[in-house]
């Protein structure tokens, strides 16, 4: 178990724990939350080792082996596939064990060495690595590539199915959904319940801590309190703990005034002097209860529009995608996400978009903001549209040297030179007032945006979207950065907006609350999804399986064509070898004759327990090759630990037994190519 008494961990002058004692058991799945700055990324270096208690005792079993995502950006050419294998340190060590082996020419400790790279997995790593990486949403043809092709987000991702792939008792995960598209956050949550460690995860989402979390570690005022059950659990428990505390608060503050008022009254009589001393005493010995400190809550209000059009505007027979790039050939086409989409949109409407991975949701949202033009049919909008957009990477957009306070001034006149500006105060003293709305108060108006953390820079854009007063609302990814009270602000903010949203997220909790209907960007097109979020989730989990099963068919099919080519190529070679036209013989002798026949019977008699092995041999390899592609399909789809094994382990006596069949396959074609050419 994981024990902390009475520790203290400062960073810097700052103490983030001060005095903190907790016992976390194995196997247990731990949300840990708190504000943003309350410790948790401290909490973490204390666990990984990076940093160490100043105070107090800290203990994690030394045999524990960790698992944790790096947070620096993979720089390699390698592929994607070994990149995410060379995350299983078990499997690393073998594979150098190995080689050390082969090299001491040891016979005893290779035969060990090849022992443990077995049982390390070798057989089935290539794809135990690619499960994981289909479900984070990677394509299949996508396996092969090297790292560096892949953006940042996408890497990012590598670097989570490679902390997946290491073998570890304690998963340290640190926001591990903020990279993830709603598909793969529904499959990282079916893997980590069959997780059999221990598990400590920060996340924002509070879906996702309570899909996977059974214990709550909240960081508080440098204390570490433990809740059993997950967030909405915790949510309740600490609301109850809170209201007991603030009722004995104010209990005690009765009592205390009621003792002070007899002492003030009584100490300066003689023959009460003795009663008011004991209530003085009695007041120094009581446990004070403290006051209740709540968090400072956020929050904030989209103004009303100034109208509102109605249709917001109206989509004909629209095709969305992307212009060919422009180093391209002339004429090259441009490439299209979606296609025929013919939808209007109203307001008041509160649409979320859904679609698996690489559908087009963003594509489609782009469009609709003119990000992107679109390649076919005709968009048309209401008179008065005003588009607010907060794009997923609308952070990547923010000057990193200049403060928020220039931001809004820059925002002012590039809607004054469009003459978009519609009554909004923009004096400074207003720009400042207005950013006080959102926390930027005093010095920080004036700090440069690049030394912000995400979710500070988040409340910017959001700051900048509401200064705008739009009456189309299409918002990205807004949560990515946002910790769980600023997007509890921003789901009540959005419910009391008058205008229209349109929502692409990740955060179930806000798709729930602020959605009344919802698109599928699907296969090329665009329709409406009849149900709910739930439904959704269990069509993505549907969808998923269906790619994997496809995937993994195309592959056997392609490998089962490949050995039928060959099959092939080797009968034909043999079939031309036999029409070859042989140099005339004189003619035979009627002893000569007999002597054929007699050679002839014996090669058939030769030939015929070969031919029966051999075709033996060709129907145990059919057998072999089904169960090798079911054993295949099998490892595909998510299994528990203890049967990946028990498959693992016969896919590879599977192999073993293919090869050995091949090999002989080999041997009986080559001895019967021989006994032919001893006739000749």
């Amino acid at each position: 178990m994981i024990t902390l008494k009475n520790v203290t961990l400062r960073r810097s002058a700052k103490v983030l724990l001060d005095g903190a004692s907790v016992t976390l058991n194995p196997g247990e799945k731990v949300g840990l939350v708190g504000r943003n700055g309350a410790g948790k990324s401290t909490l973490f270096a204390l666990l990984n080792g990076t940093l160490h208690e100043d105070a107090g005792e800290y203990f994690i079993p030394s045999q524990w082996r960790m698992g944790q995502v790096a947070q620096d950006m993979p720089e390699t050419e390698q592929s994607a596939t070994e990149f995410v294998i060379e995350g299983d340190t078990v499997l690393n060590d073998a594979r150098a064990e190995v080689k050390a082996a082969e090299a001491t020419e040891d016979g005893e400790r290779l035969g060990n060495a090849y022992m443990a790279l077995y049982d390390a997995g070798e057989h089935d790593a290539a794809s135990r690595a690619q499960a994981l990486i289909l479900g984070l949403g990677f394509k299949t043809s996508e396996l092969d590539n090297p790292v560096n092709s892949f953006s940042g987000g996408w890497r990012m991702r590598l670097q989570l199915a490679r902390a997946l792939m290491c073998p570890s008792d304690l998963l340290l995960l640190d926001e591990p959904t903020n990279h993830l598209d709603l598909d793969a956050l529904v499959w990282l949550e079916a893997w980590l319940k069959r997780y059999e460690g221990t598990m400590i995860v920060i996340s924002h989402d509070r879906e996702f801590l309570d899909a996977v979390t059974n214990v709550t570690l909240h960081i508080d005022q440098a204390k570490l309190t433990r809740y059993g059950g997950n967030y909405s659990k915790f949510e309740d428990m600490r609301a109850e703990k809170m209201e007991l505390q603030q009722n004995a608060f104010a209990k005690q503050q009765d009592k205390i005034a009621h003792l002070q008022k007899f002492i003030a009254r009584f100490k300066a009589k003689a023959s009460k002097a003795k009663q008011a001393q004991s209530r003085v005493k009695a007041l120094d010995r009581m446990e004070k209860v403290a006051p209740l400190l709540a968090e400072a809550d956020f929050s904030f209000e989209f103004k009303e529009p100034l109208n509102l059009p109605n249709p917001m505007l109206s989509m004909q027979g629209i095709s969305v995608g992307y212009p060919a790039p422009a180093d391209a050939p002339a004429g090259t086409p441009p490439t299209v996400i979606v296609q025929n989409i013919s939808r209007s949109v109203l307001a008041g409407q509160r649409i979320g978009i859904l679609g698996a991975n690489g559908q087009g949701k963003s594509t489609l949202v782009k469009t609709i903001a003119r990000d992107l033009k679109v390649i076919s049919g005709e968009v048309t909008e209401g008179k008065g549209l005003n588009i607010g957009y907060f794009a997923q990477q609308e952070l990547d957009v923010l000057r990193p040297a200049d403060n928020p306070l220039q931001h809004m001034i820059d925002l002012v006149k590039k809607l004054t030179a469009e003459g978009k500006i519609a009554g909004q105060a923009t004096r400074e003293q207003d720009l400042r007032s207005f950013l006080g709305n959102f926390n930027f108060s005093g010095d920080m108006v004036k700090q440069a945006v690049g030394s912000m953390s995400g979710g500070e820079k988040a409340r910017l854009v959001l700051c900048m979207l509401v200064w705008q007063r739009p009456n189309l609302l299409l918002m990205d990814e807004p949560t990515n950065h946002l910790d769980l009270a600023t997007r509890e602000a921003l789901s009540m903010a959005l419910n009391e907006f008058e205008g229209t949203v349109m929502l692409v997220s990740h955060d179930r909790a806000l798709l729930r609350a602020v959605c009344d209907e919802f698109w599928m960007v699907s296969r090329g097109g665009v329709e409406p999804f009849d149900g709910d979020l739930d439904d959704y989730q269990r069509y993505l989990l549907d969808e998923a399986k269906r790619l994997r099963t496809e995937a993994t068919a195309a592959a056997n099919v392609a490998a089962r064509e490949e050995q039928q080519a060959a099959a092939n190529a080797l009968i034909e070679a043999q079939q031309a070898e036999k029409n070859q036209p042989k140099t005339a013989a004189p003619t035979a002798s009627r002893e000569d004759r007999k002597l054929d026949a007699q050679q002839r019977k014996e090669l058939n008699e030769k030939k015929r327990p070969l031919k029966k092995e051999l075709d033996a041999l060709e129907k145990d390899m059919a057998a072999l090759e089904a169960e090798k592609q079911s054993l295949h399909e099998q490892l595909s789809t998510p299994l528990a630990p203890a049967a990946i094994a028990e498959s693992g382990k016969r896919l590879k006596r599977v192999e073993d037994q293919v090869a050995a069949h091949e090999l002989r396959w080999l041997e009986l074609t080559e001895a019967l190519e021989q006994l032919e050419t001893s006739v000749v």
